[in-house]
Order: structure tokens, then C-alpha cells, then sequence
């Protein structure tokens, strides 16, 4: 099936089924390369299952997982060409704000003094700099967000799946979080999943969205056509029309 899958696509999923005790989530869809893509859907719909599936950290009862044209069945997460940033941040508490992202350039700690300048790097990026030594404690939702974001940078995956990155900020915060994730996808080229429940989110960062609805992606709409759609309740209830 490889050859017949474009490169062009980011991810494509195809007959992909995942089972619980009590339902079953199917997904199909073919996500194009360099986009900001919205994830959207009420609680429970399944979408952070689709972003397990994704990273590897589900496997699926039955179906094909491609990225970037390559097939992903037997590649554990860390051999996917993939970044994740989750809702909690995942930092380490105990270790200072540069260890947390250079352990996205080795998992080991041992930094050369090159890696060092791009961690360095990342954290500028981000408008971190001289935040190095703080610890995550030490900083707020914000500054930590964008400590887990410089890490997902220094490690340069095509793929970023980010899980309601700006859900513990204040509107000016997400305001300003959503301009620095444009800008860096605009200098990294890379394709964006991002999970977001806010519909400003999507209006505003978003080039197309994916909608689920118990288990199942029912639209994937650029986003223009996406805000104007009327004919499904889920997505007027998610755009507050309903």
C-alpha cells in the first residue's frame, strides 16, 4: 500500500478501528502537509484517542497508520517522525527549564555545547531567554507552555500534535500563544494537529478542521466552509449556535 500513499499527505489513516468495552472508534482521513489543522469535538469523541493512534502510543485493532507516506505499524513512538505536546506540559518538576528542553535532543541529559546554543535558541524563540535555570514551579501555565513548545522545536519533527495547548490561559495569554504557534509553523514548515474546545482557536489559527463525533471524524472542512456549515447539530452546538 506504500506506493499507492502521496507524501504530500502529513497523515493519512485508513480503515483505522479502535475498540473499547463498550464502542468502537473508526477513522478515516488524509491530513496534507504544512497545515494548521483544528481537532474538534465534544468530550469523549475521540480525539485524543486519534492523536494516540498517531503518535504510537495506541495501536489499533485493524487499519493503516501512514505518515509522511511510511507505514507506522511496529514503530514505537520515539521512531515516528512526530512531537507531542500534552495539555499538563509533561515537564519534570525537579529539573530546570533548559534540562526539560534539552531532553528533546537527548534523552539522556548529556548535552554537547552545540546542543546547549540550541536549546538556548529554542527558549529565545519561544521569549524565554535567561528563563533557563527556572524551574517549572517557578514559572506560569504560560512560560511552561512555552517551555514544553521549545522543546517540541529543538527536536524539528514534520509532525507537532499539540492537546488544548492554551487551555489554562487567561484570552490575552491564548492571544498571544496562538501568534507565536503561527509563526513558528511558518518557520518550521511543519503540520500542526492541534485539539482545541474553543472555536476562536479554530477561527483564528486554524487552516482546516477535523470534527468527531462519537468516534468518527464527520467533517474535515478548510475552515471557511467549516464555520459555515449549519447542517450538523454537533457542529452548530461547538460553534455556539445551539
Amino acid at each position: 500500500m506504500n506506493s499507492t500513499v502521496s507524501p504530500s499527505a502529513a497523515v493519512m489513516l485508513k480503515d483505522v478501528e479502535v475498540r473499547f468495552e463498550t464502542t468502537t472508534l473508526l477513522f478515516d482521513c488524509v491530513i496534507p502537509a504544512g497545515q494548521i489543522v483544528a481537532v474538534a469535538g465534544a468530550s469523549g469523541s475521540g480525539k485524543s484517542t486519534l492523536f494516540n493512534i498517531i503518535a504510537g502510543f495506541e495501536e489499533p485493532e485493524r487499519g493503516d497508520v501512514h505518515i509522511l507516506g511510511e507505514e507506522m505499524a511496529g514503530h514505537l513512538p520515539a521512531e515516528r517522525p512526530v512531537s507531542v505536546i500534552f495539555q499538563e506540559h509533561n515537564l519534570f518538576a525537579h529539573l530546570d527549564a533548559a534540562t526539560n528542553v534539552g531532553l528533546g535532543i537527548n534523552p539522556t541529559m548529556r548535552l554537547s555545547a552545540v546542543h546547549r546554543a540550541k536549546v538556548a535558541d529554542a527558549l529565545k524563540r519561544v521569549g524565554l531567554a535567561g528563563f533557563g535555570g527556572r524551574l517549572p514551579p517557578t514559572l506560569s501555565g504560560g512560560e511552561r507552555q512555552r517551555v514544553a513548545l521549545a522543546r517540541a522545536l529543538v527536536r524539528h519533527r514534520p509532525l507537532l500534535l499539540v492537546d488544548e495547548p492554551f487551555a489554562a490561559l487567561d484570552p490575552g495569554m491564548r492571544a498571544e500563544m496562538r501568534e507565536l504557534l503561527r509563526d513558528l509553523h511558518a518557520e518550521e514548515g511543519n503540520t500542526i494537529l492541534m485539539i482545541t474546545h474553543h472555536p476562536d482557536d479554530v477561527k483564528l489559527l486554524a487552516d482546516s478542521v477535523l470534527f468527531l463525533d462519537q468516534g468518527r471524524i464527520i467533517a474535515h472542512d478548510p475552515v471557511e466552509r467549516f464555520v459555515e456549515r449549519r447542517d450538523v447539530t454537533a457542529i452548530n452546538r461547538f460553534l455556539g449556535r445551539e
